[in-house]
């Protein structure tokens, strides 16, 4: 309603839904005062016209114009009958600015199907349905924008998608602070082999690491590193480096960090060699985190018998996940100390560096002049530095910076927890000796290790630290499957969440379909059933993955 345009000889000003029309000719001859407010009113209107025809743009937007519709009609016969079919989906929604791989395309149309159940009719979608894709892919697009222009984080960098094929439009973020803690822990640990002498140490902020893996000796190294003997070192080309022997470096990294369980989907020697940054972090991080927690075990570390609950067995607490136990040891260390404070995740509760004095002070060793002096500090960030400064004196200070203890940067500080207990535990063996008796069967087997493993290179979610704890819900299972034979699972039979008066039964039924879904395959499972699954039977589900393995 607010517009003031020149159209011919006519003169149209709105104002407040009034619309004052008179030709031009009488308009110019009514004196200076008239033409002056004219004028204003001209300028004001030109400003509000032009506002809400962005706003109305916006809103146009979201749903289909007529000429859109006239474009898709004239390309799709179908559409004249009111639907689209599936397979000239991906085409239909090019046509009208949404130009997506085909995988996305798929798995628009299955999310589609769980929400509101089958299609109206199979293998096609109605004229409504397809507006409404239309309509959800325009408001994605808008928020998208909107919140691109108002977060923008200094210290994340943002790539854009690096394939073709299946990364149009796809952005990756990298958090600068994990490239220089990943940086920091390789020249700590890695820094006095000869074998790395032309690659480390890595300049500080690490800005360099991308290019010291391209060549995938201390990939190698690392994996060596956080796993012993995983890779012979004879299999490592070392010298007169080509091409072609670097290639097989990177081969040989990808297949033994995939043995130790790291997943490498969508990660091949060529990705490296080009120094992504996304997936070089993501592939450092899982060999690091490895290594870090595969010393959370009784056979490192027997004190770990001191953090069992009364009325808890041993099994229990070794069934955790690594995070879990850091956790329960931070908290029994708080308790010796004395102090009221507990941990309850390794974000905001550590901002205040209160937790992390304390646990120093707990665990350093006797004189080595670990202090609560940090305490003393008013400012966070200075308080930081002095806690990591003691961290420093019994060569702890990895992983961290004082800005990531006060922005609670999750992985860096359970990375930072875990190698704290590894170096120091502080966990008394007890006295007794018929306390450790009979946990030789709790840890785990070559053989569980392995098909643990196996699993988590798959990509599954959440990673799996016990097999038959972590399967019991049957949700593993059936993402293997998945991926094993893409569509087999039937996921509208699932539980994916569990109710708290039903969750016994839902997960039983998980199990069930899961036993049905191998023996569909012909797998043999003579006496298997949902039920042992559920209860973690070792030898029947060992007998399951097996077969799905193999």
């Amino acid at each position: 309603a607010f517009a003031c345009a020149l159209r011919g000889p006519v003169l149209r000003v709105c104002v407040l839904c009034v619309c004052v029309s008179r030709p031009a000719t009488e308009a110019a001859s009514q004196g200076g005062v008239r033409g002056a407010r004219a004028g204003a009113l001209s300028s004001r209107g030109e400003r509000l016209h032009t506002r809400r025809e962005d706003m109305a743009g916006t809103r146009q937007s979201l749903v289909l114009t007529d000429e859109q519709r006239d474009e898709l009609g004239g390309q799709f016969d179908t559409l004249s009958k009111g639907y689209v079919e599936l397979s000239s989906l991906r085409d239909a929604l090019a046509m009208v600015g949404f130009k997506l791989p085909q995988w996305k395309v798929r798995q628009m149309i299955e999310d589609r199907e769980r929400r509101r159940g089958a299609l109206a009719e199979p293998g096609r979608l109605s004229l409504a349905e397809f507006e409404q894709i239309y309509t959800e892919l325009r408001g994605q697009e808008v928020s998208a924008g909107f919140k691109a222009m108002l977060s923008k984080k200094d210290n994340v960098q943002t790539l854009g998608g690096m394939s073709e094929a299946s990364s149009e439009g796809t952005t990756h973020s990298v958090r600068h602070e994990e490239r220089a803690a990943f940086s920091d822990w390789i020249n700590r640990n890695l820094g006095s082999d000869p074998d790395l002498a032309h690659l480390l140490p890595i300049e500080m902020p690490g800005e360099t690491l991308y290019e010291r893996v391209k060549d995938g000796i201390l990939l190698c190294k690392m994996i060596n590193h956080s796993c012993p003997e995983t890779i012979d070192e004879r299999a490592i080309n070392k010298k007169g480096l080509t091409v072609y022997t670097k290639h097989e470096n990177l081969t040989l990294a990808l297949s033994s960090a995939q043995s130790i369980g790291c997943s490498i989907v969508n990660i091949d020697a060529h990705d490296l060699a080009r120094g992504k940054p996304h997936l070089v972090l993501g592939l450092l991080w899982q060999i690091i985190k490895i290594g870090l927690f595969n010393q959370i075990t009784l056979q490192h570390c027997p004190g770990l018998v001191q953090l069992v609950k009364p009325g808890e067995d041993m099994a229990h607490l070794l069934h955790l996940a690594p995070e879990a136990i850091l956790l329960r040891w931070v908290n029994y260390h708080l308790e010796r100390a004395g102090t009221k404070r507990r941990l309850t995740n390794f974000t905001s509760d550590v901002r205040d560096s209160e937790i992390y004095t304390i646990l120093l002070r707990q665990i350093a060793p006797v004189g080595s002049g670990v202090t609560v002096e940090a305490m003393r500090e008013p400012d966070l960030l200075q308080r930081a530095e002095v806690m990591l400064q003691q961290a420093d004196k019994i060569n702890c200070r990895s992983f961290l910076s004082p800005q990531d203890v006060v922005d609670g940067v999750y992985k860096l500080n359970v990375a930072f927890v875990a190698n704290l207990f590894n170096n120091h535990p502080a966990l008394d063996v007890p006295e007794d000796g018929n306390a450790l008796e009979g946990l030789e069967g709790l840890e785990e087997t070559r053989e569980e290790k392995t098909y643990r493993n196996w699993i988590n290179s798959m990509g599954v979610s959440p990673y799996v630290n016990w097999l038959y704890s972590d399967l019991a819900d049957g949700l593993i299972i059936f993402q293997l499957f998945d991926v094993i034979k893409p569509g087999l699972v039937n996921w509208t039979r699932v539980h994916r969440t569990f109710s708290r008066l039903k969750g016994f039964m839902e997960r039983l039924e998980n199990c069930n379909y899961a036993v049905e879904l191998g023996r569909k395959q012909g797998f043999s499972l003579v006496g298997v059933a949902g039920q042992d699954l559920f209860e973690g039977n070792a030898t029947l589900t060992l007998a399951l993955v097996w077969q799905l393995m193999h």
